[in-house]
């Protein structure tokens, strides 16, 4: 599977993507017009160990719902992930068996390369 679960209105998301300057093959997916489903998300949280690397505590609601004041165990991260878009770290970009998690220049490095080696 070559996917990207990205966030359409999210200007970085939109910069990587073109950077990326994949070919069609590769399928995309807007989380907040639909969002990660559970079994992508286990695949994932498999690849990187745990859902907590996969949750974004960037999100606005973090704080506004009191989650930063919480003690959240990997279920709670699962959870909030599957129920609001929000809490994605975002962009996911699965290629085959490797995956890339969030939007640092290193990870979008190794993202690229990984594309280019296997297009």
């Amino acid at each position: 599977m070559k996917k990207i679960y990205y966030l359409k209105s999210c200007s970085t998301n939109q910069r990587i993507l073109k950077e990326l300057n994949l070919g069609e093959e590769v399928a995309l997916q807007n989380i907040k017009e639909l969002n990660i489903d559970e079994k992508t998300l286990d695949f994932l949280k498999e690849k990187v160990g745990s859902y907590e690397a996969l949750f974004s505590k960037k999100a606005m609601k973090y704080r506004s719902l009191g989650l930063n004041s919480m003690k959240l165990n990997e279920e709670d991260f699962k959870r909030y992930m599957l129920a609001e878009y929000t809490f994605l770290k975002r962009p996911f970009i699965i290629n085959e068996e490797a995956v890339f998690i969030g939007n640092s220049k290193q990870v979008i490095a190794e993202a690229k390369a990984s594309f280019e080696n296997r297009l």
